[in-house]
């Protein structure tokens, strides 16, 4: 979840909430075809007669989100230039009944992270920032962000699963997200110098295993729509597209 102030305009029938440089617009679906949305973009990009950008501390948005790939928001941003910038994925995967054998390889353990020990946080840290050295929001996680996690009331050490080789270096982890009915799987990573090798499959395995038998309906994740490796190994493990995010840049 990204922080910062947020600014809305609207009202009941069509909300635009701007916050981080980034747009995200919602209008009611008896309003949509009426001009709202448009009326909206304008308003918050500071443009038509007598109008002033939404926050006036701050320059207009350059990046706007559409929560599923409609054509009324394809038709948006044409409207106003913008174009695709990022796809993200929603996946889901039905939980099997009995739990998967990881098969963790020889010479590696899997092992809790502790909460608040220094070195699995710092492990995990430079795992992170390596595995997701190009995302861009989970490779900038900081110290700070970190803890900030692990005092949320859905947090679980247990849930955060570390691979580590037999050395006792951090190889990858699988964090899960448990809240209502679905577990997601929060962020995956596996060194870069490691990759290829399965060890995505090994974690991806160990966090199902977590999973099952806590009366959950789905699994979960989310992965960009371009990164190829990650869908052909979440495909692999049965997962299949559930939602679809769209994030539009202006020229």
């Amino acid at each position: 979840m990204r922080a910062g102030r947020a600014a809305v305009v609207g009202d009941q029938r069509g909300v635009a909430v701007v916050r981080d440089g980034e747009l995200e617009l919602v209008v009611g679906l008896e309003e949509r075809g009426r001009g709202l949305g448009t009326a909206l973009v304008t308003r918050v990009l500071g443009r038509g007669a007598g109008a002033a950008p939404v926050v006036s501390s701050a320059p207009a948005p350059r990046l706007a989100w559409a929560h599923g790939d409609h054509p009324a928001a394809r038709a948006l941003a044409a409207r106003f230039g913008w174009t695709v910038a990022r796809t993200l994925l929603q996946l889901r995967a039905p939980i099997a009944p009995v739990a998967p054998d990881p098969a963790v390889p020889a010479g590696y353990s899997l092992s809790s992270f502790r909460a608040g020990d220094p070195g699995d946080e710092a492990d995990w840290l430079a795992l992170n920032a390596a595995a997701f050295a190009h995302h861009p929001e989970q490779g900038r996680m900081t110290l700070d962000d970190l803890r900030a996690r692990e005092a949320d009331d859905w947090f679980s050490g247990d849930d955060l699963l570390l691979l580590r080789d037999e050395a006792g270096a951090l190889a990858g982890s699988c964090w899960l997200k448990v809240e209502g009915d679905v577990g997601e799987f929060y962020a995956v990573a596996v060194r870069p110098d490691l990759q290829g090798q399965r060890l995505g499959g090994v974690l991806m395995r160990a966090g199902t295993a977590r999973l099952t038998g806590r009366g959950l309906a789905a699994a979960a994740l989310y992965v960009e729509g371009d990164n190829a490796p990650a869908l052909a190994l979440y495909r692999r493990a049965g997962f299949e597209q559930h939602a679809i995010d769209v994030q539009y840049a202006a020229p």
